[in-house]
């Protein structure tokens, strides 16, 4: 039988995973979306992602692609995958796709989200979903700050030490930073991200937003190209992979609705 391609789209809580790709020694998203999906193809299934996210990071618009010579329907891929998985991973959607999609190395962008419960009492029933910072925050500084780093550039100052991309250059081109009682979100749209470069973005922010480094410290750190020199990693409890853009021709679903919580 003919194999055919397959999208499809991944939501998950990253809080009980060391992250989405497989591990020898520990349990991954990866595991269980591959488990599932075998089962209900009745046949072993690799998957390849647009990103791989880290322990603790969470995805509300992971988007995977595999190759099956099985024939479902979308909705038995959608009732049977949901089936096999944990409460804390659902299958979105499947759609069929031309032999030349890639999850990866055809994504135009990726947006993440970081969210902050910037309160003096730690977060409760949202624990592991969101950053907790109890210091005061600023968002207007913080907005100024990020928008030195709008651009092309080489973003070694905000480069995971274990990140095994060949160039530190990245497309950043949104940073957007909202405020809604004590909710803080940062927005973050690229072209790719680096190893935890989102998370140290943020981090750099935060100190700058509670009034210890100036405005401009953002863009020094840049120019600098000193991951040393930066503010810390901040948390995986509050980031989000939110969506994942590929040309109009591979017809894929739209994207989940943003979250209105934050």
């Amino acid at each position: 039988m003919t194999v055919r391609r397959i999208a499809a789209c991944i939501e998950y809580c990253g809080a009980d995973y060391r992250g989405w790709q497989y591990q020898c020694n520990a349990v991954s998203v990866q595991e269980r979306v591959e488990g599932a999906l075998s089962r209900v193809a009745d046949q072993d299934i690799r998957v390849i992602a647009a990103g791989r996210t880290d322990a603790g990071v969470h995805g509300g618009g992971q988007i995977i692609h595999f190759d099956t010579r099985a024939r479902r329907d979308r909705y038995s891929w959608l009732r049977g995958v949901n089936s096999h998985l944990p409460d804390d991973i659902s299958l979105l959607w499947t759609h069929p796709v031309e032999r030349t999609f890639h999850a990866r190395f055809s994504a135009l962008q990726r947006d993440y989200r970081y969210v902050i419960l910037n309160r003096e009492v730690a977060p409760s029933y949202l624990h592991g979903r969101v950053a907790w910072h109890p210091p005061p925050l600023a968002a207007e500084p913080m907005r100024r700050a990020a928008e030195s780093l709008i651009g092309r550039h080489d973003f070694s100052a905000f480069r995971g030490a274990r990140c095994q991309s060949k160039s530190p250059q990245r497309e950043l081109r949104r940073i957007s930073i909202g405020r809604a009682g004590p909710w803080v979100w940062l927005d973050f749209s690229a072209d790719g991200f680096l190893h935890h470069m989102v998370r140290n973005i943020a981090g750099t922010l935060m100190r700058i937003g509670e009034g210890r480094e100036a405005v401009e410290w953002a863009g020094q750190l840049l120019a600098g190209r000193d991951r040393r020199r930066a503010g810390p990693t901040a948390s995986a409890d509050g980031l989000y992979l939110t969506r994942v853009t590929y040309a109009p021709r591979f017809k894929l679903p739209p994207p989940p609705a943003p979250c209105r919580f934050w």
